[in-house]
């Protein structure tokens, strides 16, 4: 009898831990995609302006594409506190893909430099995306490597405009 007692009464706190976790859980969850979702749904509304965390992943309805935000492939920007001889830049691995399209990974900057193969904007599926913002700035006691998994990125995402592209070679 003592035995049966035993084994109950765990029985009961494990599914309370159970129960626990799923309150605590669900909060978290449901309030992150609600944040995720509705807030820069608004802004996209509004301001025109997506942004997504670095592994971030949005289907963007109005423009029938999917758009992730894959990391920093280069981030060379000067790090705050820091006197530079140059500003530096960062590079955003974007990947898109429309509806009926395969998978493109655009490499967006923080600025135009042709030389270098920098673009602030890329062209694809008949739109024009452009890099508006890469954050956080580097600080000179972590560098990039205390950044990893931390970018955020604002794009805007505008049709394409045919006479614009002086390079049709370009995606």
């Amino acid at each position: 009898m003592f035995h049966k007692a035993i084994i109950f009464s765990l029985g009961m706190l494990t599914l309370a831990g159970c129960n626990a976790q799923k309150k605590t859980k669900t909060p978290d969850s449901t309030s992150g995609t609600t944040a995720n979702t509705s807030g820069p749904k608004s802004s996209v509304q509004k301001e025109g302006v997506i942004y997504l965390n670095q592994g971030e992943n949005k289907f963007l309805k109005e423009y029938e594409m999917n758009v992730t935000f894959k990391g920093v492939s280069e981030d060379s920007r000067c790090p705050e506190g820091v006197n530079c001889i140059w500003a530096g830049v960062a590079v955003a691995q974007i990947e898109v893909m429309g509806t009926y399209t395969r998978p493109v990974v655009l490499l967006l900057a923080s600025s135009d430099n042709a030389g270098r193969n920098y673009y602030m904007s890329e062209e694809f599926n008949g739109y024009t995306i452009s890099l508006k913002e890469i954050t956080p700035f580097p600080k000179s006691e972590g560098g990039v490597k205390a950044l990893e998994g931390k970018y955020k990125v604002a794009l805007t995402i505008k049709k394409a405009d045919g006479a614009a592209n002086p390079n049709p070679t370009r995606k």
